[in-house]
């Protein structure tokens, strides 16, 4: 690794020592970006360490009331990481797991993967240690107005734009919204993203992130001579991002044939992409349960497997859409054992350092990162921002044609990077690379 980069990474574990996911993430990066590090600009400006770490955070408490009339206080967060490129934008997330660490992890994975859709937005991230799970519709939306009272004076159009993630969908960022105009007193359509079709949000929102990966993904079989017609697919989660892997698999010829919990998998080999299959992973997904098993009782042909996950199953690609971590070396052995040809992050780092770097090292997979496949979702978050501004709603057709040109770009430009500094085709280096170029050289441009 460059010196330079060494210092900045040393100063920061120091600082940051038992912020594990936010450390994991930020010395993947640097190892990526190795290769463009011989600009001597980057160490004069001390470019990395304002890379690295984030603009502002604020931290927060947030009290709220469940229906008995008891006093609950959870915490909440808001990392603004860049603003080089755009306002800030990122998700929120909701989860017992959620603390600083996974916060500023998401946040700096967001920024990189935000600069490569080519639109003009910055990173960032948010959340609270809130488990929506098994609240009322009443207690959540307490909640999100008690959350957006602390966050509302940090956050506009062009200043920070959350937008959903796990634990936040439709429902919560109605919530959020909702509270924000009331207490803002204006009609700003553009400070969250993820809306109701009602209120300015963006036709095939939900399922953008998981359509991404898998126009992603058609771009490297194109390249590889291939097509995705007929391809089986493995996918973990079942949430918003397995939820559009599937579909958009199906509309274009290939065929998932597992979706995961917390229990276990499913292994459906008819595929996972009727109307009715799809329609039952909204209903699990929104019912709060965080099972999947009932997938394979409404539908015989499935079989659950239960406390397992799928990656030992015969397929032609791994796409895991769950979480962070889920994919750990045990797992990478598995794929690689069972012949599968491509693996595609959707979820954010969903492999484990040394997971990644297996598959990476094997010759038998081509890989490629959650930073450039899984940016689909907040590039259609981005198009929500521009149909708001022009006070216009594009159509389905429209927003998926913009999603599929916006994929394709982001495609085009790892390969291109990777290639122009030697690494063949490594499109998780490629992308990580692409996106550098264009955040330093903005910096670089606007001075300290």
């Amino acid at each position: 690794m460059n010196q330079y980069a060494e210092r900045v990474l040393s100063r920061l574990t120091e600082q940051y020592f038992n912020e594990t996911e936010y450390l994991q993430s930020v010395r993947a990066w640097l190892e990526m970006i190795d290769p463009a590090l011989d600009d001597p600009r980057y160490e004069k400006l001390d470019l990395l360490t304002r890379m690295v770490e984030p603009e502002r955070m604020v931290s927060f408490l947030v009290p709220w009331t469940d229906d008995q009339g008891n006093a609950h206080t959870n915490h909440g967060w808001r990392v603004q990481f860049s603003s080089a490129i755009g306002p800030y934008k990122g998700g929120l997330r909701f989860h017992p797991g959620v603390n600083a660490s996974v916060v500023k992890f998401l946040g700096f994975e967001q920024t990189y993967k935000n600069a490569l859709t080519g639109l003009p937005i910055g990173g960032a991230s948010g959340g609270a240690d809130f488990d929506p799970r098994g609240k009322s519709d009443h207690e959540i939306m307490r909640f999100c107005q008690s959350f957006m009272t602390a966050l509302y004076r940090y956050i506009g159009a062009d200043t920070d734009v959350p937008a959903g993630d796990i634990g936040v969908g439709t429902r919560e960022i109605g919530y959020l919204y909702g509270q924000y105009k009331r207490i803002c007193g204006r009609a700003e359509s553009s400070a969250l993203t993820g809306k109701g079709l009602t209120y300015g949000g963006s036709k095939i929102r939900q399922e953008a992130a998981g359509a991404g990966a898998v126009y992603f993904l058609a771009r490297m079989l194109e390249h590889q001579g291939e097509t995705i017609s007929g391809k089986r697919i493995a996918v973990s989660g079942f949430g918003n991002m397995a939820w559009g892997v599937c579909k958009k698999a199906a509309e274009l010829g290939a065929k998932v044939v597992t979706v995961s919990g917390p229990d276990g998998y499913v292994y459906d080999e008819n595929g996972v992409g009727t109307p009715e299959k799809l329609a039952c992973l909204t209903e699990l997904r929104t019912s709060g349960a965080d099972r999947i098993a009932p997938y394979a009782e409404q539908f015989p042909e499935a079989v659950f497997y239960a406390g397992k996950k799928p990656w030992g199953q015969a397929v032609d690609v791994a796409m895991p859409c769950a979480t962070q971590n889920e994919l750990d070396v045990s797992d990478a052995v598995q794929l690689i054992a069972g012949g599968v040809k491509y693996y595609v992050e959707a979820a954010n780092m969903p492999a484990t350092a040394e997971a990644l770097k297996l598959l990476r090292l094997s010759p038998k997979i081509l890989t490629a990162g959650s930073k450039a496949a899984g940016s689909g979702g907040v590039a259609v978050s981005a198009l929500e921002m521009a149909q708001n501004s022009i006070r216009y709603s594009w159509s389905r057709k429209e927003v998926d044609e913009k999603l599929h040109g916006i994929m394709s770009g982001i495609y085009d430009a790892s390969a291109a990077a990777a290639e122009r500094y030697g690494l063949g085709y490594d499109l998780i280096a490629g992308n990580d690379i692409a996106a550098f170029l264009k955040i330093s050289e903005a910096m670089i441009a606007q001075g300290l």
